[in-house]
Parts: C-alpha cells; sequence; structure tokens
C-alpha cells in the first residue's frame, strides 16, 4: 500500500489511479463537511465534486507543513462559503434583535442525528456561524473575514442560532415528556 505521500506526488503528476485514491480516502469524511455547511444533500454533492476539482488542480500547492487532510477540509468549507456567497449576500442580524443566551441540558437521549438535522435546519447565515464557530473551532475574527462581515455579526449571528437550537430543543424536550 503506497503511503500517502507517495499517493500526493503522483496526483501532482495527474495520475488519475493516485486522485482516485485521494478520492477513495476522504470521501466520506468531506461529504460530512459539505453536509454541514449545505442546505441539502444535492448541494453537499456539488460542494464535494467542486471541492475535488479544486483540490487536484491545486495539489502542487501544498506545502506539506501541516496537515493534508486539514489543507483539503479548508479547501472544502473555503468552496462552501464560495457558493453561499454567490447565492445570497449575509443579512446583518442587529445585536439588540438577539435574545439573552440561556442553554438548556440536552437530554442523553436526544441523538446527534436529530441535533445536526436542527442545525442544518438554521437559516444560512446562522448555520454558516455555527458550524465554523462550534464544529470547526474558527474564531470570530477568522469567520468574520470568510464570510466578508463584522466580527460583531458573527457574534450575534452565533448567538441567534443557539438561541434558534435552544428553543428547538427545549420544543423537543416537552415533546418528548407529553409522549
Amino acid at each position: 500500500m503506497k503511503s500517502l505521500e507517495e499517493i500526493i506526488e503522483q496526483c501532482c503528476k495527474q495520475e488519475i489511479s493516485a486522485q482516485s485514491e485521494i478520492y477513495k480516502r476522504f470521501s466520506k469524511k468531506l461529504f460530512a463537511l459539505c453536509l454541514k455547511y449545505s442546505r441539502d444533500y444535492q448541494d453537499a454533492e456539488d460542494v464535494l465534486q467542486d471541492s475535488f476539482i479544486i483540490i487536484f488542480n491545486k495539489i502542487n500547492q501544498y506545502k506539506r507543513k501541516g496537515s493534508f487532510e486539514g489543507w483539503i477540509k479548508r479547501i472544502t468549507i473555503n468552496v462552501a462559503l464560495q457558493k453561499y456567497r454567490q447565492k445570497t449576500r449575509l443579512e446583518v442580524v442587529r445585536s439588540d434583535a438577539v435574545s439573552n443566551e440561556v442553554y438548556v441540558d440536552v437530554e442523553e437521549d436526544i441523538e446527534t442525528d436529530f441535533l445536526l438535522n436542527l442545525v442544518q435546519q438554521l437559516p444560512d447565515r446562522y448555520r454558516l456561524v455555527f458550524n465554523l464557530y462550534v464544529l470547526d473551532r474558527f474564531s470570530h475574527k477568522e469567520i468574520a473575514e470568510m464570510l466578508e462581515i463584522s466580527e460583531g455579526t458573527s457574534k450575534s449571528n452565533l448567538s441567534r442560532a443557539r438561541a434558534i437550537l435552544q428553543e428547538k430543543v427545549i420544543a423537543y424536550q416537552k415533546k418528548q415528556e407529553e409522549a
């Protein structure tokens, strides 16, 4: 079995078998990432395909500093954000319109898939900021630069996303108690 470094070298030479190997190794992880940033399955597929086109076209630019997986994840996130920016401009949310954050203990019987589904239902601007900050651990400064918004807008969008998720979890928990 070839090492990742050998496969990357072959990809730099545009060898299709090496590109296929990279795709096989990373497509599932990258597709999961695409789903986080996309409204639906079809959009995620488009982001994945566009990401791999860019990855293979720019693989010569990979400097072998840091992980290859991190490099391709960053490309994938950038493709998803670029697609979003092409569709619509982010709306500014006034910070005074955001309610104070109150956190609810999530019961252990709430499935991860259910929670991720709730995140996917968030309005685009909230979903993107939530995913970038909470799941991918970018700072508000980095998010502001990526989405071309202010840090304050990033913070208020995150706050609003959390408030919406909290409301949905509370409603779900009440429904479960009544059943």
